[in-house]
């Protein structure tokens, strides 16, 4: 009965550890795409969670590896978002909704939730090695997301779009946020929609 009571409490704070580190790592994927990789301190993380500085390396070796995991979380719920509008969307008008999603107001506006492409595109260059490698496979399974939608998918000619579809989206959503411009940022957007669901594009 005692080893069961002990089994039962290692279960319980086994599973309160991991519960804890979803939080701390929910709250970082939020937090660098609102403040960016630099402007993400340790200390800030832990007090949205609700918890020390301390405790942080119960769950981290260092601060490196929690961007990385914070990182491969942002990307995961991006890449989760595309599924879904892929999933509720006829075949045919598939990359159109996804496109108009992806450059919409409402994206535009949710930095903290949305693309870490967008947000973090011109940080990821300067961080280290395990932030990088999850945003290049972040890069890839949405370039293969793309080509999947795409007519002529196992073409060539349907990666080289994909490359372009990808390049122009997350191009067009740094920009229309970077300038402080609203008319010229919604035409940022506006134009990259049109342009992407042209006929011929």
């Amino acid at each position: 009965m005692m080893i069961v009571m002990r089994n039962m409490k290692a279960g319980a704070r086994a599973a309160a550890k991991d519960a804890t580190h979803e939080r701390i790592v929910s709250v970082a994927a939020r937090a660098i795409r609102r403040s960016g990789y630099d402007g993400t301190g340790v200390a800030d993380i832990m007090k949205e969670a609700g918890l020390t500085h301390g405790a942080f390396y119960a769950h981290f070796a260092s601060r490196e590896a929690m961007l990385a995991e914070a990182a491969g979380r942002a990307c995961a719920e991006s890449a989760a978002a595309a599924a879904e509008v892929v999933a509720n969307t006829p075949p045919e008008k598939t990359l159109e909704s996804m496109l108009g999603a992806y450059l919409s107001k409402e994206h535009l506006e949710s930095v903290d939730i949305g693309c870490p492409l967008a947000a973090l595109g011109s940080e990821t260059s300067r961080q280290v090695p395990e932030v990088r490698r999850v945003a290049t496979r972040h890069v890839k399974e949405m370039i293969d997301l793309v080509a999947r939608q795409l007519p002529d998918w196992g073409q060539p000619g349907a990666h080289e779009r994909a490359l372009v579809t990808i390049s122009t989206m997350v191009g067009a959503l740094l920009l229309a946020r970077a300038v402080d411009d609203p008319a010229l940022s919604d035409g940022l957007r506006e134009a990259a929609l049109r342009h992407l669901t042209s006929p011929g594009s």
